[in-house]
């Protein structure tokens, strides 16, 4: 259904990044019989050179470690239970590891691993040093290789899928595109393997704002991942929040899609891209509390004015001064997260006394304007 070609300043932009993050879905790498399918990996690795070769940086976000250790250890579908993911995320991750350095030393390219949690991700500290640890892999010339650690994430501390992680490293490493490849050859309007002659689907070729998405009904994962096209949707509009231009397309057409962008699916960025600190607060960041907020406060705060002492009404939560909370209205309604500039105990003795009545140890915001992100 999506036979001609694309063309948009979009897609333009995806294909003339210096640097893109490329996520590689398990159904593109990986089967339920074969385990992995090098022959496919290696025409994506081929692909990803192209790309590098004609002068881009490219981070890889690969899939496909669960799905690698299935076959190994005779299993003939994807586990259900957490530790049955755990053990096949062992297995595979070292053979997904392996084919992806065989594949690039093919060109003489030194591939690092790099496993990461929604914990690295959500601590400051953690989000630093992974940022870090990305950025020197690249000066060294070595083809980052990113991954879930799903030997030791949890049900309750994990990303959910690849698509997410690939959006957040996509900021965290300041990409200026991210690339979407599965077994999906971009956005519909429905499932098209439902579409009929009564009920026929409708290939999105472009994505410019929300009102392009009336009426997209987004499904869950298949047999072998957890995404689906309702994680790529939310992947790709958190990434273009994030002033990152996103293309969706089939892993078959990879080399077209890293070549010049001419297929699938593009979602255009939004105009500014927001600063990586705010990114963080946004979506990235764990919460440790909440701030309930006076309808002045509120305001106040959506027009990105510095959260102060008289505008908070209740506290919960045990968070410290530098901890992520969110704020919300009168009647619980979220408005906005933001770093707490003090301790939940201080604000409680703040709360909702004018600046000029407090000591001079408390007379700072409690959220600064710097540290707000509307949601």
């Amino acid at each position: 259904m999506n036979a001609a070609a694309q063309s948009s300043s979009t897609r333009a932009a995806i294909a003339g990044a210096r640097s893109v993050v490329v996520k590689i879905g398990s159904a593109a790498i990986t089967d339920l019989n074969d385990g992995l399918d090098v022959e496919r990996l290696d025409r994506l690795a081929d692909a990803l050179e192209h790309r590098m070769a004609s002068g881009s940086d490219v981070i890889v976000v690969s899939s496909g470690a669960i799905g690698a250790g299935l076959a190994p250890l005779g299993l003939r579908r994807r586990p259900s239970d957490l530790a049955t993911k755990q053990a096949a995320a062992i297995v595979g991750q070292l053979a997904l590891t392996h084919a992806w350095g065989t594949s690039f030393g093919r060109y003489g390219r030194v591939v690092g691993q790099v496993l990461l949690t929604a914990h690295d991700i959500s601590r400051r500290s953690h989000h630093a040093n992974a940022q870090r640890a990305l950025d020197r892999l690249r000066s060294l010339g070595a083809v980052a290789v990113v991954n879930e650690n799903d030997a030791v994430a949890t049900n309750e501390i994990r990303f959910g899928d690849n698509d997410r992680l690939a959006a957040l490293v996509a900021h965290l490493a300041g990409a200026e595109a991210l690339v979407l490849l599965s077994d999906i050859d971009g956005l519909y309007d429905g499932d098209p393997r439902k579409a009929t002659d009564e009920h026929p689907v409708r290939f999105i070729a472009e994505v410019d704002g929300p009102e392009d998405l009336d009426g997209v009904i987004a499904g869950s994962g298949g047999a072998l991942g957890t995404g689906g096209m309702a994680s790529k949707l939310a992947a790709a509009k958190l990434a273009a929040d994030g002033g990152i231009p996103v293309l969706l397309a089939a892993a078959a057409d990879a080399e077209t899609a890293l070549r010049d962008a001419s297929v699938g699916t593009a979602f255009a960025p939004r105009p500014d891209r927001m600063s990586a600190r705010r990114f963080w607060v946004r979506h990235a960041a764990e919460t440790h509390g909440r701030l309930v907020l006076d309808d002045g406060a509120v305001d106040a705060v959506r027009r990105r004015r510095s959260l102060l002492a008289a505008g908070v009404s209740d506290v919960y939560g045990g968070f410290s001064a530098g901890d992520v909370v969110e704020l919300v209205d009168q009647r619980g309604a979220l408005c906005a997260r933001g770093v707490a500039g003090y301790g939940a105990e201080d604000v409680v003795v703040m709360m909702g006394r004018r600046t000029d009545a407090l000591p001079a140890e408390l007379r700072g915001p409690v959220v600064h304007a710097d540290d707000l992100a509307l949601l």
